[in-house]
């Protein structure tokens, strides 16, 4: 178990994978998704996701997200500063 030195836990996924086209964000194949990990906090996951992207550059089908996933599992709470 890590310590987070008092900090809320803001959990965030970073994700990825390679979309069919360019215009909408329709993944080529659910299959082949890059799960890169979830993150206690936004700063750790952007750290995360810009790794991934700049390994990526080459493909401009590649795309990796953050999603907030503390706002899912508090649904109508207020909203968190990051």
């Amino acid at each position: 178990m890590t310590d987070n030195g008092g900090k809320k836990q803001l959990l965030h996924l970073v994700f990825g994978g390679e979309l069919s086209s360019l215009e909408d964000v329709q993944f080529r194949n659910l299959e082949d998704l890059d799960v890169v990990g979830i993150f206690p906090d936004y700063a750790t996951a952007l750290s995360a996701w810009k790794a991934k992207a700049q390994q990526t550059v080459d493909n401009a089908h590649m795309r990796y997200f953050i999603v907030h996933m503390h706002r899912l599992l508090t649904p109508g709470g207020a909203p968190v500063d990051e």
